[in-house]
């Protein structure tokens, strides 16, 4: 079994990303039900989602032995402008590989940062074969989306803050957007580090649920890409887990559940209208768990009055998206209606 990230380079990346990332909240928000939900908006930082955390401590920790020539990374968005934004900061150079399926939202976002943009494929394949041939030409440093110690350290420290957060009330379960995997393998670490007896759950659109079913099989299983296109979450497209990521699933992640897309769209809607924060489909899908899915279905006990947490993971929408979701005229009360809460 591959190595774990331990703790201590979490908390060693928490020291890299002072002063860089924001430290997000943990947000009550009495209009959801449960009554003990509790958001933590990664939307808020610089880049729109979570992945400012693991880019900036990659490159940073490579900076510290010799500043790479460049940096390069294939990305479904959100990543790549990450590593645009924080290339930038440190003054790196920065290509990204792109599926052609991107949002312009983010690809116009990496374009700004002042990154190189390369468009190919919507296949992993593909994205892999763009970013190795930019490694080997330019001898740029390769720092993947999720599958890398770096990269699962710095996003780890959203469970560091978490466990800060609830120091004195423990989580009951923490839910999690699944993509490669290296957002929940790094929150579980930190998490599970803390509060050992606390459920990390994984959450992913049923339309791409490769993550759960590899997690159910013991095996990573592979989805074919026209499958995964399938969910508006484009960024949780990846059609394959990580093999650090899935040996941290393995040993850290108590179970993955899965949304539908009206719940995905209805979590976005009740975010955006109840609790005044803008999420991404892929960002969502935590939160639309935790408006739809039981206590039971969660494992949480009914009389657990513990908190549970929903990681927001981005907020990186296409405008128009975003208006077509808030003009649905769905009933905003379907989840809210629902009678039972965590606390039972």
């Amino acid at each position: 079994m591959a190595d774990l990230v331990p703790v201590a380079e979490v908390r060693a990346a928490a020291r890299r990303l002072d002063g860089v990332a924001v430290r997000t909240p943990l947000l009550p928000v009495p209009a959801l039900t449960p009554a003990n939900l509790l958001i933590k908006p990664e939307s808020l930082q610089p880049t729109g989602a979570f992945k400012l955390r693991g880019a900036y401590n990659a490159i940073a920790a490579l900076g510290e032995t010799a500043k790479p020539a460049g940096i390069v990374t294939h990305s479904s968005g959100n990543h790549g402008f990450a590593i645009a934004y924080a290339a930038a900061r440190l003054g790196v150079p920065a290509a990204i590989v792109v599926p052609e399926t991107a949002p312009e939202v983010k690809t116009a976002a990496i374009e700004r940062a002042g990154a190189e943009l390369i468009r190919v494929e919507p296949t992993l394949d593909a994205r892999l074969a763009g970013c190795d041939k930019i490694a080997q030409e330019r001898g740029y440093a390769v720092v993947p989306p999720f599958d890398h110690p770096l990269v699962i350290a710095g996003q780890g420290t959203i469970g560091l803050e978490i466990a800060e957060d609830l120091r004195a009330r423990p989580p009951g379960a923490v839910l999690v957007p699944v993509s490669g995997g290296g957002l929940i393998s790094g929150i579980a670490v930190a998490v599970k580090a803390a509060f050992p007896e606390t459920r990390v759950i994984g959450v992913e659109p049923e339309l791409a649920a490769d993550a759960r079913e590899s997690l159910k099989t013991g095996t990573r299983v592979r989805w074919a890409s026209g499958d995964v296109a399938r969910t508006r979450a484009d960024a949780l497209r990846v059609e394959q887990v990580g093999e650090l990521t899935f040996a941290h699933m393995r040993e850290l992640v108590s179970d993955i559940v899965t949304v539908t897309e009206d719940e995905i769209t209805g979590a976005i809607r009740r975010l955006a209208r109840q609790a005044r924060l803008v999420a991404e489909p892929g960002g969502a899908v935590a939160v639309a768990a935790a408006l739809n899915r039981t206590a039971g279905e969660l494992g949480v006990p009914r009389d657990d009055e513990s908190p549970v947490v929903a990681v927001l993971s981005g907020g990186n929408i296409d405008p128009a998206l975003l208006t077509e979701i808030l003009g649905s005229s769905r009933d905003l009360n379907a989840s809210a209606g629902r009678s039972e809460s965590y606390t039972g």
